[in-house]
């Protein structure tokens, strides 16, 4: 039993008794240790289908007593949307960024890490951010850990690559994970600094983090040309294949929702069969699934979502008279 062995158990073991599912992050590091998409054997927990990091991670402590049970000692990886969380992270600047990094923006106001962005955003709205379970990084920033809302679908974005709350503030939700307190890297260790109860997250975040509504899906029967119609219904298959397969990645999930919208408005219309639509939508999302952008699970759920949203609004596809 390796020296760093009892400590990395204690730490999963410690965010699983408070609900929090865990997986065993390579040693020293902050990447999965489980194996990916392309190297799965399709045995074990992935004899029904590959299981990523997010539908293994767990709080039962036997499962993390054997997962933590070899001489290799994993560091600990936190499933921030099946532990309801989202988990604000506040970056700073790198050693070798430029002299120029920060936007021109903050610059003017004197700031430059993501707890300021943080900082004045609040200011900007006039509110205070509440105290709540922080953790400290090697690199100095902060995760600032909440509960999220239920029902809400809140996923990932990255300040620095224009989504989310803004410049060096990323955030994980459903999809995405953290470094569990406790965990070291050859950078430093994860520690708790602010051991408050984890606050709910607040409303004025929610709203900046919440999807933008996708766009309204037309109604009503579909005319074609005559003899054309199983021509429109293959071409009505491949453009909303190619939405979800080509979605940016902050709209994977609005695509594929407003995708099996489209489709089950055919299916509700009587034009395409159930299953035909279910299969289409899980062949176009299997790019992100291998990606780890959301779970099956998830994917089920916004494909059923979108089918029966779309089933309100029947659409027919009718051959011209």
């Amino acid at each position: 039993m390796s020296p760093g062995q009892i400590p990395m158990l204690a730490v999963a073991l410690a965010a699983a008794d408070r609900g929090w599912p865990v997986f065993p992050l390579a040693p020293g590091r902050k990447r999965p240790a489980l194996h990916g998409h392309d190297r799965c054997p399709g045995t074990g927990p992935c004899a029904g289908g590959h299981q990523g990091w997010e539908q293994r991670a767990t709080t039962d402590p036997d499962r993390i007593r054997r997962a933590w049970s070899s001489d290799r000692p994993f560091n600990v990886g936190l499933a921030c949307g099946v532990a309801g969380l989202l988990v604000v992270d506040l970056d700073t600047l790198d050693p070798g960024d430029p002299d120029d990094v920060v936007p021109p923006a903050w610059v003017a106001r004197g700031i430059g890490d993501g707890a300021g962005v943080l900082a004045a955003l609040a200011d900007d709205v006039g509110e205070a951010m509440p105290a709540t379970w922080t953790v400290t990084t090697p690199s100095g920033g902060r995760h600032l850990y909440f509960a999220a809302p239920e029902g809400e679908a809140l996923r990932n974005t990255s300040g620095d690559r224009g989504s989310g709350l803004g410049w060096k503030i990323d955030t994980r939700g459903g999809g995405g994970y953290v470094v569990a307190p406790g965990s070291i890297t050859p950078a430093g260790a994860y520690t708790v600094t602010d051991d408050q109860a984890v606050a709910s997250l607040p409303g004025w975040l929610l709203q900046r983090l919440r999807p933008a509504q996708p766009p309204a899906v037309p109604a009503g029967p579909i005319r074609t040309g005559s003899g054309r119609r199983d021509r429109y219904l293959d071409a009505a298959l491949r453009a909303e294949t190619a939405r979800v397969h080509h979605a940016p990645a902050s709209q994977r999930n609005a695509s594929l929702y407003v995708a099996a919208v489209a489709l089950g408005q055919l299916v509700a219309g009587g034009s395409l069969d159930e299953d035909e639509a279910r299969r289409t939508l899980h062949s176009a999302a299997a790019r992100h699934l291998a990606l780890g952008a959301y779970s099956p699970r998830q994917a089920e759920q916004t494909i059923s979502s979108g089918l029966r949203a779309g089933a309100k609004r029947p659409r027919r596809i009718e051959d011209a008279a």
